[in-house]
């Protein structure tokens, strides 16, 4: 450990220009002499570093080290240094030097001092050893905290340690006039140049030594002209004292006492005049207690700073420094000065108490201090004049060594003869009587003796302590900034909601076009009202049409009927008008009804609106009862909508409970309504609209209309609680004969007890109108007539109750489960759950015809369904009774074997792990590699970066910091591979793809990106504390940490925080990196992407701008060199050549041939097969189209088959571009442009669905738009089967789930060319239309008898005409795929196929992973989203 050295030059040319000031000569014409570097190189021949800048501290006795190398000692080793300071140097000023040294010799000695060393040179790294302040301490601790300490940053260690020379030294006149009369003693004579000798400073002339100086500084220092008059001082105040306080002139630049020339030259002449402090043990105040601090401290203590400087520097004790300099070791403390020991036993008494009355302790700075007594102690004094003969006799440049031929010895002699006192005559305005010979020491009868010796009590007092705040008025700012940097993504949401919004509003528009433009809203007349639905229910607009039966119909904004006010058996309709506020609100009150309460814009509107009603009231015969109320009484006696619902729920409840054995959890807990709510319950009446909204159907619906009017008994338009329950018991309850009755009795109008064709067809429309119309109105006939002539009923027109029910005799166990829903009330029966439990879809008999195996077996009568999902099992009894049927119910063997729960999840998790294990160990492979290089930056920054001097600074937030970057690093460089379509695609057929999961390229894209983005969070998080850090930290420490950036000029303050922000590379960058992540991010979520493909195509593209910031981030250096190209070379480099392979491709346009609009917004697009495109069933392409005025790339399924020869796809008008590509290819823009606008096509690339050849039995679920890629499965499979073709695959059965069969009536014709291709029976369809209920609810019983009635004679759908069964609801997987392991059993695993929405793939992949916790076949599902 050491200080600086500043190099042992020679004073050559110092020495050179005084003698040019005193004795001007001519410039010599030769210089023959060697000319001596500037830095001190090269002094010692044999040594070259002898003497140099940078050269070490040269080591005259061991170090004293705790661990003997490195660790300073400190307490409790050693006493506190400030509790050493108040001991040993507290004392009384004004004390004049007993040799009447000048206060010029002791700052002389001072730049001495500095002309050789620098030891305020912090270490680099910095390391602080901070001096606590002893408790209560009166001067840093006032307030008696305990927690003050005194900053102290250690010395650099290094091998090689030193300081600039560019201030050489005066040897003449430091070594034989000032050297003498600052020891109090002569000097040995120039002995020669010893070239053994090395000049190096020791460390215990820096730390200890030079610092004695420190007793003879004054308080105060005095300036007089020349004229010997003694100026008066401007104090900061304004106030005067009679010289300059040293500890307020500290860092005083622009001091007002210091102005001009003349101003310094009366300070020089006053400091020849005034006497030092006394050369003792005790320091002034100045220094003691109000020395100028380091960093941001105002004030620190110099003599706690030396005595730490020595443990810092290890410096031996003081009897260790005694014994290596000749002296011999004191054994008591009376030996240190025996003198000041008699006058003053109390300090070395307490002096004791604190190094433990040990002597061997105590310190070589206190020790030798305490020796000084007029003069410098022995120990003192032998390390002084030690240094700098070695300074003088190691230098081959003095001035005295006549062996280097710079001075003749006339000149030597010159120089001998010059004095400081010849120097500042000739550079100050002054002459020889106005200052003495020698400037160094003042005796009796020299020119301008001192008033008198300065003591604190007259000078102006020292600012107190103060510290100094680095951050003071950048709180706020900062604050600013990174609530700026936190709204990156709340800005960029608005925007994305903003642009999401005008897109959504455009493409509204635009689909408004080719709608007819509502008209507005009237009451009659152009009367606008709008209407009152509650307290917390928004307004809307209403007008009301008043029909001549006695009905008032209120229609919303779109002319839509939202309720009917009947106003038959009334004799009159009371209306409250409000009577202040406007007058504009007006209540119709209609008993058994919610109320009608209107807002009309002005009162006169309501004035005509009422002048209307009565017109109406008096044509029907109808009195009008008005009267007036405040409109808060009004508002508050409204019977509002949402408290009719209540009324309503309770009324329901009841009748079920009462109907039904329904569970408290089901029905409500009835306890909790109270007697007068039950009571006006009972008593409510419902209105035909409330009895649709219950069953969810239409007001205007056929079966509500008809069952209605069968329950109204009294026929006054409501039905009552026991005209509900009456009906209700039937549809709940009732045997299958008594609900085919009650259907009979609904739709014979006439009530003859017959039921014509056209009643028939009535009863059929009437479930038709429910599923929206499903059948055609030739459908219809068509099937009556054929259930008519299979019952033998063709030539009647009308059929009894006893014929209706016989063309229901196969569905008595349909109708007995069937019920009417009501929302709102969950209705469990035990018994059809268990045949739902229970139930078997697929036939294990392989014999089977391939009617059998398509499900219907029509000879036999029975009808065993392949994917009946959730459906009763339906059997005839009829056919012979030898007959082989198939099994109805399978239930698997192994089933039997109750396992328990424990059993259950670890078979799941081996399912789970098997099913995903590629997944799982490409997941470990690249997230432990993120976590290896994010632990090894963190631990480099922990614990090997030592050297850098930033972990001691800011340890948490470099370590945050340097460990997310290259975490970010590697993350952000592997992304681009999972982006690299064409290399993917080709990888996924090579040996590669049963070790990677090729097909979870997106889905791994998003999980990296979202850990990227986590951990740029993380990243900026430990900058923002780095940045705090680094604001609040001295310019030394920066200049440390930063060497290319800071240099220590010793101002110590900091850059302000919007500096690192703002104005270095990284910080910019930075800040700009954030914001592109956020938009990137934002645009890029499901909800923005899905709204605004566009946006997020724009975007997304900014990766290119994000890759070059990073790049430009890390190369600047700052903390450690860039990484960043180590991660992202190859990855970037395999990226940009499959991108070249993209836009070659991309640079072909593909000529369509055939465009059709299909039903349910689907365009059907053909066009020209490329060239070597090579494509499996299942694959994907991206295609453009340049017409559309843009160039954005959108993904879409192949719905041709690999051995067609054009390529097909379908799309579905479902966002802006989709929709402007389906009218580009309208007939009508085609006949414009007179060709078909022409694509460009980017693929084919692979996915999961083109494995499903890889599985003996594969299931292919598809949803809405979603079953485009099993259009072309399905017809590969067929082709290749046909040709005899090899395939792993024996059996597929597709799953087509659709809101209605018209839908996707393409996909239709698709399934159909299957079904006649199908010669293997390789093929099961199942459909799903999920808008109709499920068969068990009465209102779809109907449909299903009259589907499966046409699939029994025509062997075809009613729906969809084609052979597969079509099914009402939604599919329950977990019952099917348990089939499947029956009729499977010998197969071990089996590839499910989905697409569509993600509620549809979560529910198939539930029913993977239920059924894989069974020990069957293994269910491997594969699935893509929309």
């Amino acid at each position: 450990m050491g200080s600086l050295r500043r190099g042992s030059i020679s004073f050559a040319r110092v020495v050179c220009l005084i003698l040019s000031m005193l004795y001007p000569a001519a410039p010599q014409a030769n210089i023959n002499w060697e000319v001596q570097r500037y830095d001190g190189w090269y002094n010692n021949l044999a040594h070259h570093s002898r003497g140099s800048t940078d050269s070490p501290l040269m080591r005259l006795l061991p170090a004293n080290y705790a661990d003997g190398v490195y660790e300073a000692m400190q307490e409790p080793q050693l006493p506190n240094p400030r509790r050493i300071s108040n001991v040993v140097t507290k004392g009384p000023s004004g004390i004049p030097s007993s040799n009447n040294r000048t206060v010029l010799s002791v700052f002389f000695g001072y730049h001495v001092v500095f002309e050789i060393l620098d030891a305020r040179r912090p270490g680099c790294p910095p390391e602080f050893l901070n001096i606590q302040v002893p408790q209560g301490d009166p001067v840093f601790d006032p307030s008696n905290t305990g927690k003050v300490y005194l900053p102290f940053q250690r010395s650099q260690w290094s091998k090689e340690t030193g300081k600039s020379p560019n201030n050489p030294r005066a040897q003449n006149i430091v070594f034989y006039e000032w050297l003498p009369v600052y020891l109090g003693q002569s000097v040995p004579g120039y002995p020669g140049y010893q070239k053994y000798v090395d000049p190096g400073i020791s460390p215990e002339f820096q730390a200890a030594a030079m610092q004695f100086g420190a007793t003879m500084v004054p308080p105060g220092v005095y300036m007089r002209n020349k004229s010997c008059e003694f100026r008066d001082i401007t104090n900061v105040d304004g106030s005067k004292s009679p010289a300059l306080r040293v500890c307020n002139s500290y860092w005083s630049r622009q001091n007002p006492n210091l102005k001009n020339g003349e101003d310094i030259d009366d300070l020089m002449m006053g400091m020849a005049s005034q006497i030092a402090e006394r050369e003792d043990n005790i320091v002034v105040e100045d220094l003691r207690d109000y020395m100028y601090g380091p960093m941001r401290f105002s004030r620190s203590d110099l003599v706690s700073l030396s005595i730490q400087r020595g443990r810092d520097n290890g410096l031996p004790s003081y009897n260790q420094a005694r014994e290596g300099f000749g002296l011999k070791p004191i054994q008591s403390w009376e030996e240190i000065n025996p003198e000041l020991y008699k006058t003053n036993p109390k300090l070395f008494q307490e002096l004791a108490d604190l190094y433990g009355n040990n002597t061997s302790k105590l310190e070589l700075f206190p020790g030798g201090l305490l020796e000084s007594n007029g003069n410098p102690g022995k120990l003192f004094s032998a390390i002084i004049l030690d240094q700098f003969e070695r300074l003088r006799n190691g230098d081959r440049f003095w001035f005295q060594n006549t062996q280097n031929g710079l001075f003749t010895d006339k000149e030597i002699q010159m120089i001998r003869n010059t004095t400081f006192h010849d120097v500042l005559v000739a550079v100050i305005n002054a002459g020889d009587e106005h200052i003495q010979e020698n400037v160094f020491l003042w005796k009796k009868g020299d020119p301008c003796p001192q008033p008198r010796q300065l003591t604190v009590e007259v000078l102006h007092p020292c600012t107190n302590v103060t510290t100094f705040d680095y951050f003071e008025g950048s709180p706020v700012g900062f604050g600013f900034v990174l609530a700026v940097l936190l709204c990156f993504p709340l800005g960029s949401f608005l925007v994305a909601y903003l642009v999401a919004y005008f897109r959504k509003s455009k493409f509204k528009k635009h689909q408004k076009k080719q709608e007819p433009v509502n008209k507005k809203v009237e009451l009659g007349e152009g009367i606008t009202a709008s209407e009152w639905q509650g307290p917390k229910e928004p307004l809307r607009q209403v007008s009301l049409r008043y029909d001549a039966n006695k009905w008032i119909t209120v229609l919303d904004a779109r002319r839509c009927p939202v309720r009917a006010m009947n106003l038959n058996n009334r004799s009159h309709l009371d209306i409250i008008q409000s009577n202040n506020q406007g007058q504009k609100a007006l209540l119709v009150k209609i008993p058994k009804e919610y109320d009608l309460v209107l807002f009309f814009d002005e009162e006169c509107e309501r004035a005509d609106f009422l002048t209307h009603l009565q017109t109406y009231m008096q044509n029907i015969e109808v009195a009008l009862n008005i009267t007036e109320a405040r409109k808060q009484d009004l508002l508050k006696g409204a019977v509002t909508k949402q408290q009719r619902s209540q009324i309503l729920d309770t009324f329901f409840r009841h009748a079920f409970a009462q109907v039904l054995d329904i569970e408290k959890s089901d029905a409500g807990d009835l306890n909790l309504v109270t007697s007068k709510k039950a009571k006006e319950a009972l008593l409510c009446e419902l209105t035909g609209t409330e009895l649709a909204e219950a069953l969810g159907l239409k007001a205007d619906s056929l079966f509500v209309e008809a069952m209605f009017s069968l329950a109204d008994k009294d026929g006054n338009g409501y039905l009552s609680f026991r005209e509900f329950m009456d009906i209700i018991v039937i549809f709940m309850k009732g045997s299958p004969a008594e609900k085919s009755k009650l259907m009979f009795t609904m739709y014979d109008l006439d009530g003859n007890g017959f039921l014509s064709k056209s009643e028939f067809s009535r009863l059929l429309r009437s479930f038709i109108e429910i599923s929206n119309n499903c059948l055609s109105k030739s459908q219809v006939e068509e099937v009556i007539e054929s259930m008519f002539r299979e019952a033998g009923f063709q030539d009647k027109e009308e059929i009894t109750w006893e014929d209706f029910h016989f063309l229901l005799r196969d569905h008595e166990k349909e109708l007995q489960f069937a019920q009417l829903n009501v929302k709102g009330i969950e209705i469990q029966d035990k018994n059809k759950q268990q045949m739902y439990n229970r139930v078997s879809f697929i036939t294990k008999d392989k014999d089977c015809s391939s009617s059998c195996c398509n499900d219907t077996d029509m000879q036999d009568g029975d009808i065993s369904t392949v994917g009946q999902l959730g459906q009763a099992p339906r059997r005839r009894m009829m056919g012979k009774p030898n007959q082989h049927r198939p099994h109805l119910y399978t239930e698997a063997k192994r089933e039997k074997y109750n396992r328990s729960k424990v059993h259950h999840k670890i078979q799941q998790f081996k399912r789970f792990i098997e099913n995903y294990r590629r997944h799982i160990v490409c997941f470990l492979i690249f997230y432990g590699i993120s976590a290896g290089v994010l632990v090894e930056r963190s631990y480099h920054y922990a614990v090997q970066a030592d050297t850098t001097g930033i972990p001691e600074t800011t340890m948490v937030g470099i370590i945050v910091s340097r460990g997310t970057a290259a975490s970010v690093s590697f993350m952000f460089s592997y992304m681009l591979l999972t982006m690299c379509r064409n290399l993917i695609t080709f990888l996924r057929e090579t040996f590669l793809n049963r070790y990677i999961p090729f097909d979870a390229a997106v889905d791994f894209h998003r999980w990296i990106a979202m850990s990227a983005v986590v951990l740029s969070i993380l990243h900026s998080l430990g900058h923002v504390v780095n940045v705090y850090i680094f604001s609040i930290s001295p310019l030394s420490i920066l200049a440390c940490m930063f060497p290319h950036v800071f240099f220590n000029d010793g101002s110590e303050l900091p850059q302000k925080f919007y500096w690192w922000f703002f104005e270095t590379v990284p910080g910019f960058t930075g800040v700009i990196l954030l914001l592109v992540l956020a938009i990137m991010y934002v645009f890029a979520s499901h909800y923005f992407r899905r709204i605004s493909f566009r946006g997020f195509w724009i975007t997304h593209h900014l990766y290119v701008l994000m890759y070059i910031l990073i790049i430009i981030h890390g190369s600047f250096a700052l903390i450690q060199q860039p990484r960043f190209y180590v991660y992202f070379l190859v990855p970037a480099i395999l990226y940009l050549l499959d991108k070249l392979v993209s836009l070659s491709r991309k640079k072909i346009e593909i000529a369509v041939v055939k465009a059709e609009l299909l039903p349910s917004g689907v365009t059907h697009l053909e066009f020209k097969r490329p060239q070597d495109f090579e494509y499996k069933s299942g694959q994907w392409v991206r295609i453009a189209c340049l017409v559309l005025g843009t160039d954005e790339y959108h993904p879409f399924t192949l719905t041709s088959a690999p051995h067609e020869d054009r390529l097909s796809l379908h799309i579905r008008a479902v966002g802006p571009w989709t929709t402007k590509l389906r009218e580009t290819y309208s007939p009508e823009v085609i006949s414009e442009l007179g060709s078909y606008p022409k694509l460009y096509l980017d693929g084919p690339f692979g996915e999961g669905h083109q494995e499903w050849n890889n599985y003996e039995v594969s299931v292919l679920v598809g949803g809405g738009i979603g079953v485009t890629p099993f259009a072309s499965i399905l017809k590969d499979l067929v082709f290749k089967s046909s040709i005899n073709c090899k395939i792993q695959c024996k059996k597929i059965y597709f799953i087509w789930v659709t809101r209605t069969q018209r839908q996707f009536e393409w996909l239709a014709d698709i399934i159909k060319e299957v079904e006649m291709n199908d010669s293997n029976n390789l093929v099961s369809v199942h459909i799903y239309i999920t808008q109709l209920a499920e068969k068990f609810d009465l209102r779809t019983t109907m449909l299903y008898i009259c589907e499966r009635h046409f699939q029994k004679v025509l062997n075809r759908s009613l729906f969809t005409g084609l052979r597969a069964i079509t099914h009402f609801g939604r599919p329950p997987f977990v019952p099917f795929f348990n089939s499947l392991q029956e009729v499977h059993p010998e197969v071990g695993k089996i590839g499910v196929f989905s697409c569509g929405p993600p509620g549809l793939t979560k529910n198939v992949e539930k029913a993977c992973q239920q059924i894989n916790k069974r020990d069957h076949a293994h269910f491997i599902h594969h699935y893509e989203n929309f």
